[in-house]
């Protein structure tokens, strides 16, 4: 049965491979999914009733029904990871992922926000709709604190959820970070930081807020994925028109600001805790834009 195999898979990303929450509900689902066409279009519920052509139909209803090229590559990525699961369980004895291609993606430069926005978010009151951005009180200090540490480390979302109090190194002016299969890393952070995470962690005595985790709501709760989104859109509209105003905008921003100012391509990999050089590497496209534009406008005879 299909429903089993998706279960075990799951159980393995989980407990075994240690994948994030958000990647296994995107694997989760994406099999899903696949599992409600084999049905619903070939009335099939056995594994090894896939074939290679069974697959390439579902691409094809996939574009049909609008979905794009990006998703749909996404999703192969996971049906490859299910078949090489499967196969190493001895549960299929074919690969039909063998004989299927992805898309072709355009690739798309990472979105960042530059570098004055950003100072005039963290160093100005605020502009003539807003006297300040941050108001004193624990949640105007929490939110400022949560975006400067996003933008000052390039950590992800879930690794900011996950900070403890405890991981902060405020005399070696560093923070432990658990990133992606559980794996720690140290990563420096400003003298600026340091301070408010002081004055921070002062107002959340003031408060009562004893909860372990670092970043909290005013109930002392574990902050959530939703709450974050809303944090950083809401602030980053004051001050910059891009369209995308996420938590991971900020992870851009910190390896494209740290790339345009000279900083070492294996260094900003390590900080950004990837697994290889090559996922580091897009930001270096963001830096080659910046220097055409700076010939363009600059050389007498651009």
């Amino acid at each position: 049965m299909i429903t089993e195999c998706v279960n075990d898979f799951v159980n393995y990303l989980n407990y075994e491979k240690r994948f994030s929450p958000h990647t296994i509900i995107s694997y989760q689902t994406d099999l899903r999914q696949f599992q409600q066409y084999l049905k619903a279009n070939f009335e099939v519920d056995e594994i090894k009733l896939v074939n290679h052509q069974i697959v390439r139909s579902w691409l094809v209803h996939l574009m049909n029904e609008k979905v794009t090229a990006r998703s749909v590559a996404r999703k192969l990525t996971t049906l490859k990871t299910f078949y090489r699961f499967l196969l190493k369980e001895n549960r299929v004895e074919n690969n039909p992922m063998a004989k299927v291609q992805s898309p072709k993606i355009q690739k798309r430069l990472p979105v960042f926000v530059e570098e004055t926005p950003i100072n005039e978010l963290f160093d100005k009151k605020g502009n003539d709709k807003k006297e300040v951005f941050f108001e004193p009180n624990f949640e105007g200090i929490r939110d400022k604190l949560l975006i400067n540490i996003l933008y000052s480390t390039g950590i992800r979302l879930s690794e900011l959820i996950g900070l403890k109090t405890l991981d902060t190194d405020l005399y070696n002016n560093q923070i432990k970070v658990l990133g992606k299969r559980n794996k720690e890393r140290i990563i420096p952070i400003t003298k600026e930081l340091v301070i408010l995470i002081s004055e921070y962690l002062e107002m959340k005595t003031k408060e009562g807020l004893n909860n372990e985790n670092l970043l909290v709501t005013k109930k002392g709760e574990k902050l959530y994925s939703k709450m974050v989104y809303n944090i950083v859109k809401t602030n980053l509209t004051y001050v910059t028109s891009v369209e995308k105003r996420s938590p991971h905008i900020l992870r851009h921003t910190f390896a494209t600001h740290l790339l345009n100012r000279g900083a070492d391509l294996n260094a900003i990999k390590e900080l950004l805790g990837h697994a290889n050089l090559a996922a580091t590497q897009v930001y270096t496209h963001n830096s080659i834009e910046r220097l055409k534009n700076i010939y363009k406008n600059k050389h007498p005879r651009a």
